[in-house]
Order: structure tokens, then sequence, then C-alpha cells
């Protein structure tokens, strides 16, 4: 994730802390250098770093803890606000019809973008639809056209139509049973006479609900200079940030948006089209120092077991909770997981799992989890169906022949068997559980990851 070293930095800082009821000034001061180290890295603009800091440092020594709060969680607290503050507030984006048009220069993600929020939007309920008017671009309909198919929502384009205005009205009227149209449009490579006056037709046309720039991350503090240009030639609502899963620079253009009197709406995080999230500036803070983001997690469990419940109407997650658990419910349990997107992500979401225990994972950890789950995979299609429903009782003789089949090494088979044997234990305990037992393992979930100061309940991790 993006500014994942002010995470590491910043929790390796507050571990020191563990166990003190009061902050010193050094205290602070290794804290605040660290987030300086870590911002500037990050491409944030040093004057708005100093302003942070400074901040901080005041708050820090200035404020009285509340009762009972350790100096760790204390400091954490004012950092976790003074970085919600800085990365500013969430564009309103209603979940209701609307038109949305977006903006901004070549190569920025517009059209990916476009797929991914029908997308997104299509997994809140509503039916979207993508209107492609790009047609300085060679490639632009085509791209729209599969991209549009990865997910699954309507498209319209007309690639012998050479004035964008005319594909943006024929697309309105094409699309008018879709609740939410995002109209594509094109860029340059610099914010021109020409592209301006095209936007100012298309809007017109339109008449948009919402204008959206979108900013590839890479762009770090020059995402102020676009925005603003932007905003003054044809006006903007809030601003979509793509890329942010390889920039160093992705706190520079975050830091930078706020400075220009704009929002942000959604984050690209990928490539693929369910690599987006909405912009939330409590949750995405609490990701960074390691203290989770439920709500995130949430939507992502439930979008997964509803996509793994549409592939197989047999199968029902709570079928888990009765009777012996089999390979197929594993692999029904690992498909879900894939379908919540990168496993570094997911971590990052959980609290207690992210931030510290991520620091200490090597680098290629999490793609050695996913190739183990593919590997799995492999190794389940070749077992028999009785095997499948009792694997206890594969011995040597059939590991041997499994891994003939599948082409992987025994290891792997055994490893695969211990671990359906762990995960079986562990729902042998959620099973015994009474309402009671669970809501208590899940308040100590919440509490205790990452020393979050209390929980993540309420608008972020301090249950205010």
């Amino acid at each position: 994730m993006v500014l994942d070293n002010l995470g590491s930095s910043l929790r390796g800082s507050l571990e020191k802390l563990r166990g003190q009821s009061r902050l010193s000034e050094e205290d602070v001061e290794e804290i605040v250098k660290e987030i300086q180290r870590a911002l500037i890295q990050a491409d944030v603009d040093i004057a708005l770093v100093q302003a942070l800091s400074d901040d901080i440092k005041e708050r820090a020594l200035e404020e009285e803890p509340p009762a009972g709060t350790t100096a760790r969680d204390h400091i954490l607290r004012i950092v976790y606000e003074e970085l919600v503050a800085l990365v500013g507030d969430s564009t309103e984006i209603p979940l209701e019809p609307q038109t949305i048009v977006l903006a901004g220069l070549q190569g920025s993600g517009k059209t990916t973008t476009a797929a991914k929020m029908a997308w997104w939007f299509s997994k809140k309920g509503l039916r979207p639809a993508v209107i492609q008017t790009d047609t300085f671009r060679p490639g632009a309909y085509d791209q729209a056209k599969q991209m549009t198919e990865r997910a699954e929502v309507d498209f319209y384009g007309d690639p012998d139509e050479e004035d964008p205005v005319k594909i943006a009205r024929d697309g309105l009227e094409k699309t008018q049973d879709a609740d939410v149209r995002i109209v594509d449009t094109s860029g340059r490579s610099g914010l021109n006479e020409e592209l301006v006056d095209e936007l100012e037709e298309i809007e017109a046309e339109v008449n948009p609900d919402h204008n959206l720039l979108v900013l590839d991350a890479a762009i770090g503090q020059g995402a102020k200079d676009q925005a603003k240009a932007f905003g003054d030639a044809v006006g903007i609502d809030g601003v979509v940030i793509t890329k942010l899963d390889g920039t160093a620079k992705g706190g520079g253009a975050l830091a930078a948006v706020d400075q220009t009197n704009s929002t942000i709406a959604f984050l690209g995080t990928g490539e693929e089209v369910q690599d987006i999230e909405r912009f939330e500036p409590s949750g995405f803070i609490s990701r960074l120092l390691g203290m989770g983001d439920l709500k995130q997690l949430t939507e992502r469990v439930e979008r997964a077991m509803e996509e793994t419940g549409e592939e197989d109407d047999d199968w029902d997650p709570e079928d888990l909770m009765e009777g012996e658990f089999t390979l197929h419910d594993m692999r029904k349990q690992m498909n879900a997981m894939n379908k919540m997107g990168p496993l570094d992500q997911v971590m990052d979401m959980i609290p207690g799992l992210g931030g510290g225990l991520m620091d200490q994972l090597p680098d290629d950890a999490m793609d050695v989890t996913q190739d183990r789950m593919r590997n799995f995979e492999v190794v389940m299609d070749s077992m028999t169906e009785e095997e499948l429903q009792q694997p206890r009782s594969i011995g040597k003789s059939q590991v041997e022949r499994i891994a003939r089949g599948s082409g992987q090494g025994e290891e792997v088979v055994r490893e695969l068997l211990e671990q359906h044997k762990m995960m079986a234990r562990m729902l042998k305990q959620f099973q015994g559980m009474g309402d009671g037992d669970m809501q208590r393992m899940m308040k100590q979930m919440q509490g205790g990851g990452g020393g979050g100061g209390g929980g993540m309940g309420g608008m972020g991790p301090f249950g205010d």
C-alpha cells in the first residue's frame, strides 16, 4: 500500500513506547523525525510536512492523555488524527442514479477507471454503463470494450464516429436503462485549448452530476497544479488517484489534492477491475498505522462470499459450522480469499494482522502464499471424490499417486492435508462457541490489534 514506509517506520518507533505511561520530548522528536523522513520520501510537500510535524509535536507535548491511556496510544491517536486531516475528506458519491464525466491527461488511467467504477457501482446494486467518447487515442474503444466486458457492465462506443460530442449524445440515449452513466473522455499530453473545448462541449451535452479528475499517483506533488488547472478550466467535483500500487510518490498526490480544495473519490490499487476502493480517510490511515480497516474488510468478505455462492448455489458458507469440513469446503474458502484481492491488501485490513506482522514477513511472503493456494488447487484436481470428502483417509501410497498426477512434490500434498487439518480444528472450536463467545472473540480482535487505542468501532479506530 502507498506510504508503507511511513507505516513501518512509525510502528517501529511506537513499539519502543510500549509500557510507558508518559511521553518525553525525546520520544516525540524521534517519532516526528520518522514521519518527516517517510513523508518526504513519499513526495509530500516539505512545507506541508513541517506544518504536520509541528502540529503533532505541539499536541503530543501539551495535551494531557485521557486517564488510563498509555503514551503509545496517546501519540498514536494524535498521529492518526493529523494524518487523516492531511489527506482530506472523501468526495460524496451517493448510491443513486447519476451521470459522471471522467477527465484527465492521456495516460492517467481514465479508461481503466471508468470500468472499475462501473464494476464498483454494480456491486452496490446499481446498473452502470460506460460511454466511451475518446476519439483521440487509437485503441481507446477496444480497451474500453474489453475492460467493461471483464467488469460485466453495459458499454457504448462508436469506433466509426469522429465527433466525441455525438458519441456522448448517442450514448446517453442508448443507455437510458442504466442507473449510473460514466462518460470516459479523451486526454492529451497537456491541458491545452483543444482539450478544454472538447470537455466543455461534452459537459454541456451530458450535464453530469459529477466531474471527476483522474490523476496518476506517480505525478506526486504535481497533482496540485493539475487539479487546479482542470478545476479552473472545466470544474471538478472530486479526484480519482490511480496506480497507487506501484509508486513512491502516492503520498504527494494524496496530500496535494487536499491543498486544492478538492476531495478524493476513489483509489485505484491494481490492474484488475476489482482493484478500486472508495477513499475513506479514517480507514486508509488506520490501515497505514497497522490498526486494520474493518469496513473495507467486511465489504470484501461479503462480495467474495456472494460471488462464490453465485458460482455454486449448492454451497453455503454457513454449512461450515455444521458437519465435516471437507477439501471441497476448503477449496471454496480459498476461492473466496482469491476474490477478496491480493492477500497483502486483505492482511492490512485485519486488526492485528496488518502493520506490525506484515513488517516481519519477507517482501515476497504474500506471493508465496498465493502460489501455495494455486498449487493446492492443482493437487485437489488429482484427487478422487472419496479423497476430497475424506482427506483423513489418505495414506502414503495415495500421497505418492496424487503427487505424480498433479506434478507437485509429495511435500505439497502433505502440506495441503496438514493445512486442512488445522482449518478443520479451528472450525471445531467455532462450532462449539455460543453467540457470547463469538462476540468476546471479535472484541479481542478489534481491541488488541496493533495498539489501536480501544478498538475499531465507530468512525475510526478509536471508537469516535
